[in-house]
């Protein structure tokens, strides 16, 4: 199986033959393209359509509907009557619940190469990437939380007096969902699994570049057998559709995966509106630390792919590579040379491992933050341009001599550039790594047991001689200007419900 880093593992004896790659789906229609309510398929109130576009080859894969404000407001009042009391939805067992999630999962393994091939055509990604990586992580996911659905409760607890206190954990309600083009499936099932294994409804919204892979699952969502109204997919734009779920009065909590900048405007809509509950998952600029005792090789590698899988496109991306001054010059030798054979092509094709940047907008800052660094005075190590004849795809770019004023040092660029800097001591470069605004990720590469752990702690989340290690138990999420609450693991389902404190008189007297 691909790990969630992007790498190829095929688990076989030394001479075994490998067993066939998974080849893209041919696929001649788009079949869904509609905004999905009440399990049926809705063209928007407005007439809106939007294309969705190939970044690959820059040409219209279809045109979708356009939900705006009137489209979210019928998908929550199909959501609010699926979790009032007495709905089908409300009197499902929890292991019934639990039962559909799994039934999901088997239709994203029946569905797995269709879906994958949907994702690399909308967002650019490499097939092989899609199928390995975000396909397995969905269904990973949706199985992990089908576990939780019958073993989320409260407690008991001795109180004073003639009492018996205990709790019930019940759901949130209503939850909107906002969620990101990097990772489009990936994002839908960390936010609705949680979320309907706790007994919520959803309102969905898959970013405008890339909503084919959402309306797809909204299809296997019905032949799952989710009541109408569990979940509901409403594509559109942020200001318009995005916008309508934040500020929206009878949705009780909100989701969202995506830039620091849209996040504090999520926030303050939501305060502004019914003071809905938010969890943030935001942007990052995430160090990572290489000891001179490290396996520098196993460094570099892990590094790189923080730094250029996704074509950099990922929120964990390890942009601060700091190295200490021994073998600082060796690691820089060793990553321009690896970079250099990185595979840049078509990302149907199997041996390609880089595609193209979402769009132009994300294309056109990446090359002006790059410029900025060769302006401040970093050097260009390789890339730094885009791929002649190519449209939206760009080297992948190192640039050493970076120093913390930098702007490539301190912004989240958001695309495949590595800044490798050096340090000389410990606690210098902790005070270095620890100085950004964000807060979401990090990783220290050593074979010293004992600095590994003590400079892990030092940070919310970190990795040790490993760099994308995702895991479905485990919790994810940042602090600073990354955002708040968690995804994944148990922690995340206390983002979905209220404990609610029931507390009984009991009486002295035995009755009969």
């Amino acid at each position: 199986a691909m790990a969630q880093n992007g790498t190829i593992e095929n688990g076989l004896a030394r001479n075994a033959c490998p067993p066939p790659l998974p080849q893209p789906v041919k696929i001649p229609e788009i079949k869904h393209t509609k905004i999905f309510i009440n399990n049926e398929w809705h063209t928007a109130i407005k007439g809106k359509m939007f294309p969705t576009i190939n970044p690959a080859t820059g040409v219209k894969i279809c045109d979708v509907e356009e939900a705006d404000k009137a489209d979210v407001d019928e998908a929550v009042k199909a959501a609010k009557a699926a979790g009032q009391r007495g709905s089908e939805w409300r009197r499902m067992d929890a292991s019934s619940r639990g039962g559909l999630l799994h039934r999901l999962a088997d239709l994203l393994e029946r569905e797995r190469s269709v879906l994958a091939t949907l994702e690399s055509m909308d967002t650019g990604k490499p097939f092989l990437h899609a199928f390995f990586v975000d396909l397995d992580g969905s269904i990973k996911t949706l199985r992990y939380y089908a576990g939780w659905t019958d073993k989320i409760h409260g407690k008991t607890m001795p109180v004073d007096e003639n009492f018996v206190c205990f709790t019930k954990h019940e759901p949130v309600g209503v939850c909107g969902a906002i969620i990101p083009w990097n990772f489009p499936l990936l994002m839908f099932t960390w936010k609705i699994a949680p979320a309907l294994a706790c007994g919520n409804t959803v309102v969905i919204k898959p970013a405008e570049q890339t909503p084919l892979t959402a309306l797809h699952v909204g299809a296997l969502i019905k032949e799952a057998g989710f009541p109408p109204g569990v979940v509901n997919i409403v594509p559109g734009f942020g200001p318009t559709a995005g916008a309508a779920i934040a500020s929206h009065m009878n949705i009780d909590k909100v989701a969202f995966t995506g830039s620091t900048e849209v996040g504090q405007l999520i926030k303050a809509a939501a305060a502004k509106s019914n003071l809905k509950r938010v969890t943030l998952e935001l942007g990052g600029k995430n160090p990572c630390i290489v000891f001179a005792d490290s396996d520098l090789q196993s460094a570099v590698e892990e590094t790189q792919k923080g730094s250029f899988f996704n074509q950099g496109q990922a929120c964990t991306a390890a942009s601060r590579v700091y190295v200490e001054e021994p073998v600082y010059d060796e690691f820089v030798r060793l990553s321009v040379e690896r970079a250099k054979n990185i595979a840049i092509g078509d990302p149907m094709e199997p041996r390609t491992s880089h595609g193209p940047q979402i769009d132009q907008h994300q294309f056109d800052k990446i090359l002006e933050l790059v410029a900025s660094g060769k302006k401040e005075g970093a050097t260009l190590e390789c890339g730094g341009c885009a791929v002649e004849d190519r449209g939206l795809f760009i080297h992948p770019t190192i640039f050493s001599d970076v120093k913390d004023h930098m702007r490539i040092a301190k912004e989240e660029i958001f695309g495949p550039v590595q800044c490798i800097m050096k340090f000389k001591k410990q606690e210098e470069v902790i005070d270095r790594a620890n100085s950004s605004q964000y807060g979401l990720t990090a990783a220290v590469f050593t074979r010293d047991v004992h600095r590994a752990m003590s400079v892990s702690r030092l940070f919310l989340f970190s990795r040790v001689n490993c760099y994308n290690a995702l895991h479905a138990q485990a919790p994810f999420g940042g602090f600073k200007m990354s955002g708040n609450g968690r995804e994944l693991g148990e922690y995340a389902l206390a983002e979905y419900t209220e404990v609610k404190a029931i507390t009984i008189k009991l009486s002295e007297q035995l009755t009969l």
